[in-house]
C-alpha cells in the first residue's frame, strides 16, 4: 500500500526528488515517507547443547519448528524486544549475549532479522497457545526428525557449530547523536 496522505498534517503525498531518489513526500509540509521497514529478531538459547524450539501455530510457517523470535515495538529497544519474544512464546526466561547472524531482505517492506545467541537463565518450555503450539529444547538428532523451517536449521547450524565472536552491538560509537551513532569497528 503506498502512502497517500502526510502523517504529519494530512496534506496530500506526491513523489519528490529527495537527494537523487524518487520518495513519496508532503506537498504542504517538509515530512518525507522513507520507505516500509520491519525488524524482526530471533532468539538461539542453547541448555545442555539443546536448542530452544517453538511450533508455530499461526501462519506464516504453521506446523514449523522455528527459534523463537517476533517483530520489534516503536519504541522497545531490539535487546529487550527479543527477551520479551523467548518468555511470551516459550515460557523460558534467557538474556542477550551477542548478535550472531544477520538476514536482510530488501522488498516492498524491507525485512531485516537480526539473530541473538542468548543465555539460559531459568523456567522450562511452554507454548503459549496462540502464536505456538508446541516448544521444547532439542538436540541436532531429534530436528531430524522434525518439519523443522530452513531458516532455523541454519541458525541452529551458527548457535551449535559457529566458529566466529559473532557480530557485536556498537556500545561505544565514534560519533554519537542522542543515543544513536556511527561506528568504524569491524566484526569478527
Amino acid at each position: 500500500m503506498t502512502a497517500k496522505f502526510c502523517m504529519e498534517c494530512g496534506q496530500l503525498m506526491a513523489m519528490k526528488d529527495i537527494g537523487g531518489t524518487d520518495r513519496l513526500a508532503c506537498t504542504s509540509c517538509t515530512f518525507v515517507h522513507w520507505g516500509n521497514y520491519s525488524i524482526g529478531v530471533g532468539a538461539l538459547v542453547v541448555r545442555d547443547g539443546k536448542v530452544l524450539l517453538v511450533r508455530r501455530a499461526i501462519e506464516p510457517g504453521k506446523g514449523n519448528w522455528t527459534n523463537p523470535g517476533g517483530y520489534i515495538e516503536q519504541h522497545e529497544p531490539i535487546e529487550e524486544t527479543i527477551v520479551r519474544e523467548v518468555y511470551e512464546e516459550s515460557g523460558v526466561r534467557a538474556k542477550v549475549k551477542e548478535i550472531v547472524a544477520l538476514r536482510d531482505q530488501p522488498r516492498d517492506v524491507h525485512n531485516v532479522y537480526i539473530a541473538f545467541s542468548m543465555e539460559y537463565l531459568e523456567g522450562e518450555p511452554e507454548p503459549d497457545g496462540f502464536e505456538s503450539d508446541g516448544a521444547g529444547f532439542f538436540s541436532p538428532e531429534e530436528m531430524k526428525q522434525m518439519k523443522v523451517a530452513t531458516f532455523t536449521e541454519w541458525l541452529v547450524d551458527i548457535a551449535l557449530n559457529r566458529h566466529g565472536s559473532g557480530l557485536r552491538a556498537d556500545k561505544e560509537p565514534i560519533a554519537s547523536f542522542n543515543g544513536f551513532g556511527f561506528s568504524n569497528s569491524v566484526s569478527n
